[in-house]
């Protein structure tokens, strides 16, 4: 897989967490896409806020089991998770965060980052079918031009079982075409059964 297909893919988790995020209604969802310096760490950080430790484990849990039935993925850590005031979990090309309204505030991650682009989830959903929609079209004229390119050309030559299988269709033809001649002459050459009466 090249860079840009698993930054691809990347692309592809996050948004899938962000719904589940916003499936359990967690507030002010936010992508922010790293800056490739930094990117050391992960590519994107998702940040969510939740209103109580209990919502915050359900939004966690809501995107560890979507990302692991849709994609099989799982989480390379979780950290967190018994306190529910900020839950991380970390899939290695980005990490979820979830906080209660108060730590978010506290901490600011994204301040933190303020080399980091921030992107809603519908940006981000609109970049990723941008981008999806792009790779489809160069697939597409790859596609065309490679069955033009395997399409034979008029006047070209035909394989050798081609001209094999036409020389046989050839040869039939005329069997056929002698056979009914050799019958024509021997119709002819044979006096009918009522000329041969006649003369006697």
């Amino acid at each position: 897989m090249t860079t840009t297909e698993a930054r691809q893919q990347t692309r592809i988790l996050v948004q899938a967490a962000a719904q589940a995020c916003e499936s359990k209604k967690g507030q002010d969802t936010r992508i922010l896409e790293l800056d490739p310096i930094d990117a050391g760490l992960s590519d994107f950080f998702l940040v969510t806020s939740a209103t109580n430790d209990r919502q915050s484990v359900a939004i966690c849990d809501e995107i560890e089991d979507k990302l692991k039935k849709e994609f099989g993925v799982f989480p390379n850590s979780v950290e967190g998770r018994r306190k529910g005031e900020w839950i991380l979990l970390d899939y290695v090309d980005f990490v979820v965060h979830v906080f209660l309204a108060e730590r978010r505030a506290f901490y600011d991650i994204e301040r933190l980052r303020k080399s980091a682009r921030p992107v809603t989830p519908a940006e981000f959903d609109a970049e990723l079918k941008a981008a999806l929609a792009e790779k489809t079209v160069a697939a597409r004229k790859k596609a065309a031009a490679k069955a033009a390119a395997s399409k034979p050309k008029k006047g070209a030559r035909k394989s050798a079982p081609a001209r094999e299988a036409s020389a046989k269709k050839i040869a039939v033809k005329k069997a056929v075409v002698k056979k009914a001649a050799v019958k024509k002459a021997v119709a002819r050459k044979k006096p009918s059964p009522s000329k041969t009466a006649k003369g006697r």
